[in-house]
């Protein structure tokens, strides 16, 4: 294996690290509120309701995140990216190493907004080291893997964390994640060369007024709202009572929506992206966000895709019932499987079209993200400042990040469940819709093509 190989391969391990640590806090938040019971407090005669503790868990790691990109694009672009690399793989390394012994929840918003910093940081210079070792001409391939190598950690980490919960506690779980991290730190220390590039001054200044990354951000800044509002609403709707517009379905068949996506957008970005640097970027972007929209339209239509492809209205898969060696094939009728065999039931006709629509939104997605992180990359390599431009790439998404949940609650509760999903698809339209015009009027008409 020759040694820009194992520098790729170093990286891609970091990636997954980086996946696997942030999917196995959200997977295990639920227990982690059971366990700390928080309750409300007065500080400094303000009182703080537990509610509002509950969502310091999730808000104080994105704070810190937010906060963190610009010292570390900065720092990645002034100084070795392998050092500031090493150093936030070695927060992160601590920072699971504190988890299992959280005692308050202080301490363990203190300890998520570490790990905000760890998990920007990692992802900041990993995919800045990707975009840079790369040529221009394979770019997209790479990034490509390396997100693929991040959406294989979220798959593995949101189906076993749960479960290795359940037989052996936070222990273990934490120290699969330390061991993980610190392979990925040991194969940066020995294999990644050091990076060379320096960049003085602050390029966040000149990348905020580059024309091809302002463009990208219009249709970025409402995509972020899309993305945000359908991941976040598909196991919303696919595992909440009726009486809310779900679905009520079990734990496992919401876990199977979630990663249908995420296993089609793994499988399909090596490729996507390799086909991006053959056929031009903006191309991609457009594509993808396009159908990502379109598609998200349809879930509020599976049932009725459900009953028009005449599915059972009960099913269940098999699966247990085949590794126990009965020769049953992995679909069946729920009244002609012994209860024993099955590993859920009671899921409607609109399971199957539901997992399709998730798994049809990764492949969109697939189109446009390694598109779009080259992009990035590309200006950022061509201006000297690449962490920053990866930075930028950031913050622009944090909008939506933060404001599209506060909107999917309201609509949920105050309009309807179909209405997320709606929005959200517009979000994506919009988006393109606006780049498309941009990208003609300033860049010419063949710019769709040439980027």
């Amino acid at each position: 294996m020759n040694e820009d190989r194992l520098q790729f391969w170093s990286l891609y391990l970091t990636r997954f690290s980086e996946g696997f640590g942030f999917i196995t806090l959200i997977t295990l938040l639920p227990y982690y509120i059971n366990a700390l019971d928080p309750t409300g407090t007065t500080v400094l005669g303000l009182t703080i309701s537990a509610g509002l503790i509950v969502g310091l868990y999730t808000t104080g790691f994105t704070f810190a995140q937010t906060v963190a990109i610009v010292p570390l694009a900065w720092a990645g672009d002034r100084f070795d990216k392998r050092l500031v690399l090493l150093l936030v793989l070695g927060i992160g390394i601590f920072v699971y190493g504190l988890f299992p012994i959280v005692d308050s929840s202080a301490s363990f918003i203190a300890i998520r907004a570490l790990q905000g910093i760890a998990v920007t940081g990692a992802g900041l210079m990993t995919l800045s080291l990707v975009g840079q070792l790369a040529d221009g001409g394979t770019r997209a391939n790479y990034i490509g893997k390396a997100n693929a190598a991040s959406f294989a950690a979220s798959i593995v980490g949101s189906l076993s964390a749960g479960t290795l919960y359940e037989a052996f506690g936070f222990g273990p779980i934490f120290a699969i994640i330390v061991c993980i991290m610190f392979a990925a730190w040991l194969g940066t220390f020995r294999y990644l060369e050091t990076d060379e590039t320096r960049v003085h001054g602050f390029p966040f200044t000149d990348l905020a007024l580059n024309r091809k990354l302002i463009t990208l951000s219009t249709f970025r800044v409402q995509y972020a709202f899309s993305v945000t509002l359908v991941r976040t609403w598909i196991p919303i709707y696919a595992g909440v009572a009726a009486a809310q517009g779900g679905l009520a379905y079990g734990g496992l068949a919401v876990s199977l929506t979630v990663v249908a996506e995420k296993f089609t957008n793994m499988c399909c970005q090596p490729f996507t992206g390799r086909l991006s640097d053959g056929y031009g970027r903006a191309m991609f972007v457009f594509a993808g966000g396009a159908a990502y929209g379109l598609v998200a339209l349809l879930v509020p239509f599976s049932p009725a895709i459900g009953s028009a492809l005449g599915l059972s209205s009960e099913i269940v898969v098999g699966v247990p019932a085949i590794l126990a060696g009965a020769t049953l094939p992995a679909f069946l009728p729920l009244e002609s499987i012994p209860a024993q065999f099955t590993l859920f039931s009671g899921v409607s006709a609109a399971f199957l079209p539901l997992v399709a629509i998730a798994g049809l939104l990764g492949i969109a997605d697939s189109f446009r993200e390694p598109a779009s992180m080259a992009l990035f990359a590309d200006e950022g390599t061509d201006e000297g400042g690449v962490a920053s431009s990866f930075g930028i790439r950031e913050l622009v998404w944090r909008p939506g990040s933060v404001i599209a949940p506060l909107l999917g609650g309201w609509l949920m509760y105050e309009v309807s469940m179909a209405s997320v999903f709606y929005v959200g698809g517009a979000f994506a339209l919009t988006g393109v819709t606006t780049f498309l015009v941009i990208l003609v009027w300033a860049h010419g008409r063949r710019a769709l093509l040439e980027w």
